[in-house]
């Protein structure tokens, strides 16, 4: 039997970010997922070096990897859509949970145990950071759609800091926002 599993997960290129605002560059959710495992590495990394944490980096790389797979089956909702009400919230976690199971489904029988806990992880510090590295990474998007003076990301941009500073009880976040955050607002020629 064919497993189908990745070539699922290759489809994550064809999935559009942020369908509902004017992008000076477009966003797929492999592009998305990938800055998500870079900052959530490096939010592990700081936490462990910085402030004594016991992060298992390579574990938080993984979760965000996978952190949106199952929007290669059902596609990217607009967080305005999402959150319209809790009752469309609450139902999109539920397909989400479904393609989640479909895509596990699709893999090998004897891997699928390595998989559910990337794609159903529990949670934990390691999540919460994944979380964390998500809002950042949005965030960083609407700084980087700012510099081109994109006005659509304006409203995003304040609500994405707002999401971020939620975890402004993890130091990790809090140092990351500090003293990497302001990079993505530099041109190429100010990042020497």
């Amino acid at each position: 039997m064919s497993s189908h599993f990745f070539a699922y997960l290759s489809r994550m290129k064809l999935i559009k970010r942020w369908s509902l605002m004017r992008n000076t560059q477009n966003e797929n959710l492999l592009e998305h997922s990938a800055q998500v495992a870079q900052i959530a590495h490096a939010l592990a990394v700081i936490g462990n070096r910085l402030f004594g944490q016991n992060t298992d980096a390579g574990k938080v790389t993984l979760l965000a990897l996978y952190h949106d797979v199952g929007e290669v089956i059902i596609g990217d909702l607009p967080t305005p859509v999402k959150h319209f009400n809790p009752q469309i919230n609450q139902s999109y976690g539920s397909i989400e949970k479904i393609a989640c199971e479909k895509l596990i489904s699709l893999l090998p029988e004897k891997i699928q145990d390595d998989y559910r806990p990337l794609i159903f992880s529990e949670s934990s510090r390691e999540q919460r950071l994944v979380k964390a590295a998500d809002k950042i990474a949005a965030h960083a998007k609407c700084l980087e759609e700012g510099m081109f003076g994109n006005r659509d990301f304006a409203i995003a941009e304040q609500a994405t800091l707002r999401a971020v500073e939620n975890f402004y009880d993890l130091p990790e976040v809090v140092y990351f926002m500090e003293h990497c955050m302001a990079s993505f607002s530099l041109a190429i020629d100010e990042l020497d």
